[in-house]
């Protein structure tokens, strides 16, 4: 049997989906996928890499001004933000985010193709497919004059991708000036989905030092890069859980000047990923004696008399791990959204700008943006926009119930089980 908040939530949405407010907003997203398309392909021509997405931000800014939101403005982080209506210091508020940056570096050629449906470019799925249906979901509401007894903050937001570190969703998550009761983060593509665990990240620099000299004259001179690979190699034979689910990757390294030289630096990069955040933290403890065992196992040895190796970890991403108890209000509304338009949903784990609020014990979560693609985080990446119409009433109700009284009421109960 549904629980009773489910039929509540369900009863809440027929009402809401029946409103002629609401239909008008639908009949927006039907008759608008040309300029939805334009719109995506001119945020995409416009590069974002990390911590370079001023460029495209400030291109949302005039959007969202020519879409009448209040109090547009660029945040000290660069967040491009603009309110449904005027906000009030100390308001409730319900967050509609999309992030700005991707993963390709400053000097990616990004020459956007359209052909038909399909929009190939990188970053036209991750994160174009959001930020178009953003302002498409701005503009559906404005036209059809659609007034929510909880306002909206629309965000597109910087730092969601790898070196980021959720730097922008952090930022407003910090706010002392509003409190949300309810956050959703429109993530590439997909019609059912909807992220309700977050997956946990620790990423981190380790370096080892050491005097260096020459390969023949300074021979047994303790090797950083011997020595870090010795760390590396106790690392790959430990034996991760599959419950919890957890995976480590040494993604990069680096040292040495040349062959003939006994390097004076060397360091790598560690990816250490978990649904859960004790287990993390026991790896992370791994990763310390690793690198500690190997320096003084080759320090031991040192033979060259020219002092011995050092090493520093540096922590370059943190991202918590999390998960949306199964009776929560805000996937009691998905749920009952899905009912009323007849989708399955399909929930799933990931690394988004939901792992801030689910971290906190808040409402919130990410959803696809409708449509399909492929060859994400690749130069190849393509977008096809079939089907996207279904996905954006999708948001649209899940974000109108969010902005009800009905639903601030329910989601002043506390979201943890």
């Amino acid at each position: 049997m549904p629980s009773t908040t489910l039929m509540g939530a369900h009863g809440r949405v027929t009402r809401l989906a029946a409103q002629p407010a609401v239909h008008r907003a639908f009949g927006w997203l039907h008759l608008h996928e040309l300029r939805m398309r334009q719109w995506q392909r001119e945020l995409v021509a416009i590069p974002a890499p990390p911590f370079g997405e001023g460029p495209r931000a400030a291109w949302f800014t005039e959007h969202f001004r020519e879409l009448e939101l209040s109090d547009v403005s660029i945040d000290d982080v660069g967040n491009a933000l603009g309110w449904l209506r005027a906000p009030k210091r100390g308001e409730s508020a319900v967050l509609l985010s999309a992030h700005l940056d991707t993963v390709f570096p400053t000097g990616t050629p990004i020459e956007p193709v359209e052909e038909d449906l399909i929009l190939r470019a990188p970053g036209a799925a991750d994160n174009g497919a959001g930020l178009a249906a953003l302002l498409a979901l701005i503009a559906a509401i404005r036209h059809a004059g659609i007034e929510t007894e909880t306002n909206i903050l629309f965000a597109a937001n910087t730092g969601e991708e790898a070196e980021g570190n959720l730097r922008g969703m952090r930022y407003l998550f910090q706010r002392q000036d509003v409190r949300f009761v309810a956050s959703l983060a429109l993530e590439g593509a997909g019609t059912e989905t909807v992220v309700t665990r977050g997956l946990g990240s620790r990423r981190f620099r380790v370096e080892m030092t050491g005097p260096g000299g020459h390969a023949w004259t300074d021979a047994g001179t303790a090797n950083p890069i011997a020595a870090l690979a010795d760390a590396i190699a106790t690392l790959g034979r430990q034996r991760l859980p599959a419950r919890p689910r957890t995976v480590m990757n040494i993604g990069r390294i680096e040292g040495g000047t040349s062959l003939t030289s006994i390097p004076q630096s060397a360091w790598a990069l560690v990816d250490l990923r978990s649904v859960d955040a004790d287990e993390l933290q026991r790896r992370e403890v791994a990763i310390y004696r690793a690198v500690e065992d190997a320096v003084i196992a080759h320090n031991a040895t040192n033979a060259g008399g020219r002092g011995g190796l050092r090493f520093r970890i540096d922590v370059v991403g943190d991202r918590p791990a999390g998960e949306l108890p199964k009776h929560a209000p805000i996937l009691q509304t998905v749920r009952a959204v899905d009912r009323h338009l007849r989708l399955r949903t399909e929930e799933r784990i990931g690394s988004t700008d939901a792992n801030i609020p689910i971290a906190l014990g808040l409402n919130g979560l990410a959803m696809g943006a409708g449509g399909v693609a492929g060859g994400i985080h690749t130069t190849g990446e393509w977008y096809d926009s079939t089907g996207r119409e279904l996905a954006l009433r999708r948001v649209l109700l899940v974000l109108l119930d969010l902005s009800s009284a009905q639903f601030a009421t329910t989601s002043s109960v506390a979201v943890e089980d």
